[in-house]
């Protein structure tokens, strides 16, 4: 992903925003709000005839040293690209770049309305760890999230 990128990964953003169960988030940050909360490696998007299909990142859990190995996954699909493989595309090449820059978990955290999400995650190594009930409030209703990993076998072992 580069900065050149942003409208149109920002566009998607937006869609998954409006579906009311792909984020927390109501607005779309700026690029530089976005850069300075994900990680400088392993931005990707899926490009095609000119146009981003989607777009995957990794965000860091926690400042701690401790979890330095240890980021969220954010992969987003835009509506016209959805049921094409381009959301296992991405997270499969987000899995590889986390592995080759030393992080050893990956977490999730999706709404159980979004089974599409869940299943694209099991389906590449993620595994259920619990449910987290009312966790935030969105648009003034209490959500819950369920929290999926993915433990490397690669990285950290």
């Amino acid at each position: 992903m580069r900065v050149e990128d942003w409208s149109q990964v920002a566009a998607i953003y937006r869609e998954g925003i409006a579906t009311g169960n792909a984020t927390f988030e109501t607005e779309v940050p700026s690029w530089e709000e976005w850069h300075r909360r994900h990680l400088r490696f392993a931005r990707l998007v899926a490009r095609g005839a000119n146009r981003i299909g989607g777009w995957a990142a990794l965000s860091p859990v926690s400042m701690r040293q401790v979890y330095a190995g240890v980021a969220e996954v954010s992969v987003y699909v835009g509506a016209q690209g959805r049921g094409r493989g381009l959301g296992k595309m991405l997270l499969q090449a987000l899995i590889d770049a986390s592995e080759k820059n030393g992080i050893w978990t990956l977490q999730a955290g999706i709404f159980p309305e979004n089974v599409s999400s869940i299943a694209l995650h099991k389906g590449c190594g993620f595994r259920e760890v619990g449910r987290r009930e009312r966790i935030g409030m969105l648009r003034g209703v209490w959500r819950d999230t369920v929290l999926l990993e993915r433990r490397s076998a690669a990285t950290g072992v």
